[in-house]
Formats: structure tokens, sequence, C-alpha cells
């Protein structure tokens, strides 16, 4: 609604402009300007959201009572937070911490602690379910890898709210028990990871995440998501967890929890989400129907089949010689290009001739499975607001950095507010003395 409103406002500012531009540049001036002017009203508003979120009062009246394991003794680099509550078809939480086990190494595992919070008062299940969790799972307890807990909002104005539907109770009761489970690992890790208690995980997804977070280490972010599922496979910064629970149980009320999460990282500066392929958890029992079918975890992700690679050149500063040429890495088929010696502000640039909605990008670098001359710092930039006949644009915005050499990222579009890409970038950030391949530069459109 902001953006079609300054979209009229800004038209009839140009309209009256005494220079007579084009419609193309023209809604080129109106993105641009709008796009400063959200980035002015997130950077007012940023500090005052974040000390507004440092500490809720609700969260003063939470009380956590340990159910089984203990607090690890130090730091780790990843908390596994799990939710779960008594549901009448049947629980799969047992399911999904034994698929998360069984996907990581014991290496893995000393990076991070599973945190469970079992929200359900009811004792017939609340203790049996501890009772399965710690005969099945007792290794991990006693290695202090996984805890078991139950909070609670005592005194607190919550108990005595009362909803109009179903769906509106399972709104409210999942977000007051996200805040809680938040709310207690915050200390726990550097970073959190949400898990819903139906998930598949995929084998060694901790070593992907570790990878993803050390890519992205040196650039700002709020949330990275590795999963098409409504809540699930999102990772936050720990620091921001405090925050992000103070904001469930501010708008406890009306707005689901899923745009929820969404919208935090808005609030927090980040303007678009980052999704990272591949997808690292999958709903597990064809598709779980949470209780009164409010929402339907399933998967939206859609298999794009093959690369569009539209019409485009090719520009590099890199070296290279006559037998790997820079086409070959657009070209849709076994080759690739070679070259050596790279250093900080070495480029390779697709400039297509045509401007499009992108929808995905992959950049591989490497060769073979194991990546023999894979770039190992990069980073991939889109390209907006050609000039001249279209072989350079005026303006790159980070799209992410490489992780082991590749990239493979969804793009985020507004279907009232889309800007269409141009050029896409592939620039070096770090020397590298020996030879690097780079094998694919793919990308998606609407058609």
């Amino acid at each position: 609604m902001l953006l079609s409103i300054m979209n009229i406002f800004l038209y009839e500012k140009i309209y009256h402009d005494e220079y007579k531009q084009s419609w193309k540049e023209k809604k080129e001036i109106l993105q641009q300007t709008a796009r400063e002017q959200i980035n002015s009203e997130v950077s007012n508003h940023l500090e005052v959201f974040r000390e507004l979120q440092k500490n809720s009062p609700l969260l003063q009246h939470a009380n956590y009572e340990l159910l089984a394991g203990a607090l690890p003794k130090e730091k780790k680099l990843l908390t596994v937070g799990i939710s779960s509550v008594q549901r009448p078809q049947g629980s799969y939480l047992l399911d999904t911490l034994r698929s998360l086990f069984q996907a990581s190494s014991e290496t893995e595992l000393e990076t991070m602690v599973v945190l469970v919070h079992l929200s359900d008062p009811d004792p017939e299940w609340l203790g049996p379910a501890v009772a399965n969790i710690s005969d099945l799972f007792e290794p991990h307890i006693e290695a202090r890898g996984l805890l078991v807990v139950r909070g609670l909002l005592d005194g607190s104005p919550l108990r005595n709210v009362n909803q109009s539907s179903p769906c509106e109770e399972l709104d409210f009761r999942q977000k007051a028990d996200y805040a809680l489970l938040m709310n207690f690992a915050s200390n726990l890790s550097d970073y959190f990871l949400l898990m819903d208690d139906n998930v598949q995980c995929i084998l060694h997804f901790v070593s992907a995440i570790s990878w993803a977070l050390s890519a992205w280490k040196e650039y700002p972010w709020v949330t990275l998501e590795f999963s098409s599922l409504r809540l699930s496979g999102k990772v936050f910064h720990s620091g921001d967890l405090s925050r992000l629970a103070s904001f469930f149980l501010l708008f406890l009320k009306d707005t689901p929890t899923h745009l929820l999460l969404s919208n935090f990282g808005f609030l927090l500066g980040q303007m678009a989400p980052i999704s990272l392929t591949p997808k690292l958890f999958h709903s597990g029992h064809n598709g779980f129907i949470s209780e009164d079918t409010c929402y339907k975890e399933k998967e939206e992700e859609k298999k794009l089949g093959k690369p569009h690679n539209p019409p485009a050149h090719i520009y590099t500063n890199m070296i290279f010689g006559s037998f790997f040429l820079p086409h070959y890495a657009y070209s849709l088929d076994f080759n690739y290009f070679k070259t050596q010696h790279v250093f900080p502000g070495h480029t390779y640039t697709v400039v297509l001739k045509a401007s499009y909605k992108v929808i995905q990008i992959e950049v591989i670098t490497g060769v073979g499975i194991w990546g023999i001359c894979r770039l190992e710092h990069g980073q991939v930039e889109l390209g907006y607001l050609p000039i001249g006949k279209g072989q350079v644009c005026t303006r790159y915005a980070l799209l992410g950095p490489l992780v082991k050499g590749q990239l493979n990222q969804k793009l985020y579009h507004d279907k009232d507010f889309v800007e269409e890409v141009r050029c896409v970038r592939l620039l070096v950030t770090a020397p590298q003395e020996s030879d690097v391949c780079i094998t694919g530069v793919h990308i998606w459109t609407h058609v």
C-alpha cells in the first residue's frame, strides 16, 4: 500500500517536470526515489524499534521448568529451537528429533544444542512426552546436547485474553510459545534455528548452515531462510531473539505468526528475504495439517526446470586464453571459463540485452563434486539502470556471497513494485593465486 501511494505521488511529481523523459526513464527514477525514501524511513525508525523491543514487560512474568537435560557448559554455534504442543492427531516430535540427530555427525553435534519447549500443561500428555524423549535420546541429554523445558507466563494478562475463533486461538498460542522459546534460547548460542515439530532434515544440515553463516559473516542480515516452509528453517542472530520474542507478544492478536517472521527482518533493515538453496528442511508426513486446519504446512517450492539464460553480453577484466572463454560459463553446456591470479575488483558480468524479472540465480565455480578451482571469496550482485547502449549498469545491489564457491538464491518480488534486472555480476573480494573456474551462471526469469 505504501509503495502504491508513493507510486502515485512520485508519478505526478515527475509528470510536471520540465524535462521530457521517456516513460521507462520516469519509471526508473520513480523506483529509485521510492527506494531511497523507504530506506530513509526504515533507518529513522530502526533505533526506536530496537530500543522498544529490548525488554517486554510480559516476558518478566516468564517462568521455566527444566524437564530434561542440563544447560551446556559453553556457548554453542547454533541452537535448534522446537516448540511442541499436544495435538488431536498425535505428535511427530519424536520423528523430528530422530531425523535431526541422525542427520548430524558427532562433530556437528558438538557445535549445537537442541532446545525443545513443551507448551501444553496437561500432565497426562506432558509426563509421557518427557519420558519418551528421555528414553529415546538419553545420550544426547547426557551430553548436554538436548534440553527440554516448559515455559509459563504466570501472572500475565495473556491468561485472560479470549479469542473469537479456533484459528485465532492457534495463532495466539503459537506466538506466545515462540516468545517463550526464544527468550530462553537467547544466551545459549551465537545463532538460532527455528524448527516446527514435524520436519525432516537433510544430511549434514548443520555444516551447510555453518558454511553459509561463515560466508555471510561480513554482510548485514537479519534472517537467513533454508526452507520453503512457513516457519521452519529460519536462522536468526541470537542477539535479536529478545526483540523477536517481544515482537510476537506485541502482536498476539490478528497477525499470523509467519507474517510477523517475514516482517521482522524488514523492520531491522533487511529489505528482502534471503532464501538460500538447496533447501535443508522438508515437511514430514506428507504435509502435516495443524489443528483447526488454519494453515497447512506445505512446501511452496516449485521446480523451475532448466535455466532460461536470456540473450546477453559477457564482460570480464579477468585474464583468459583461447580455450576457456568467458561466454562458456553462460552457455548451458559442459564448457566453463577458466582464469587465474584473480584480485579484489576482478569481475565477471552478464549484461542482459533486455531487463527481466529474475526469480532465481545460480552461480557455480569449481569443477566436479570436490569443487576444484572454485573461487574462495566472491559475491554476486544484481545490476539496474543501464546506460548508453546497455553495456553497463549504473547501480548494483548485493545478492549474496559465494558459499563454498557457489550461490543459488531465490529473488524476492513484490507484485506491485518489481524492479527488473539488467546485469548479474560476480565480484572477487579477496586475492587468489590458484586457477579459478566459473562453470555456470544460470538465470531463471518470469516467462
